[in-house]
């Protein structure tokens, strides 16, 4: 969560990681139809969700019906209040309330005063994590994707499980994928500066 913010204790099982993590490519049938995320998905350790979340379609439905909806290509996983680069360190704050919801429920925040990011909220009640969505077909960087996508503050908090407003789809495609250490957190300290928590589809 490039930027900032002590509570229950998480610990983390930290896995360094190699420098290149793959799983095996499954390509979506061409008459796959997808289908939205439910619960049970998100309320996961944000390091099996984070991965999990590359290729599945987010959704955006528009005030004026449009729909819009690209494959996510990119994610970094923020892990409790141990983890110094996840605003949950700092503890539950008006802001970051929503972190420790049960998962499944956006985290929607200003960066820079200028650029919205979204964070997808995974794990239990009261134990604060959240996914980063960095990039989606066609629009790499997080604040290009909310813009292009129309994501801002009004959308924080929503349940992605139940909303008409915004939602993930899976369509069974499993891509290759490749990990590296997180993006503009140079605030945080070791291990959690050099951890592999970000994931990147492969030839994206």
């Amino acid at each position: 969560m490039p930027e900032k913010n002590k509570s229950e204790t998480v610990k983390p099982k930290i896995k360094p990681g190699s420098k290149s993590t793959m799983v095996s490519k499954t390509e979506p049938k061409a008459e796959s139809k997808s289908e939205r995320l439910e619960s049970g998905f998100y309320t996961r350790d944000v390091l099996t969700v984070a991965p999990e979340l590359l290729g599945k379609f987010l959704v955006r439905k528009l005030p004026s019906g449009e729909l819009l909806k690209y494959r996510i290509t990119e994610t970094e996983a923020y892990r409790g209040v141990e983890d110094t680069a996840c605003h949950a360190k700092a503890g539950k704050t008006k802001r970051t309330a929503v972190m420790f919801e049960e998962g499944g429920r956006s985290y929607i925040y200003l960066c820079y005063g200028i650029h919205y990011l979204l964070n997808i909220v995974t794990g239990e009640r009261e134990v604060p994590q959240a996914a980063l969505i960095r990039g989606v077909d066609g629009f790499d960087g997080p604040a290009k994707l909310t813009k292009a996508m129309q994501i801002g503050k009004e959308l924080n908090a929503i349940d992605l499980t139940e909303s008409d407003e915004m939602w993930i789809e899976d369509d069974g495609f499993v891509p290759e994928f490749f990990t590296t250490k997180r993006i503009g957190i140079n605030y945080a300290t070791e291990p959690y500066k050099s951890i592999e928590w970000r994931y990147v589809l492969k030839n994206k």
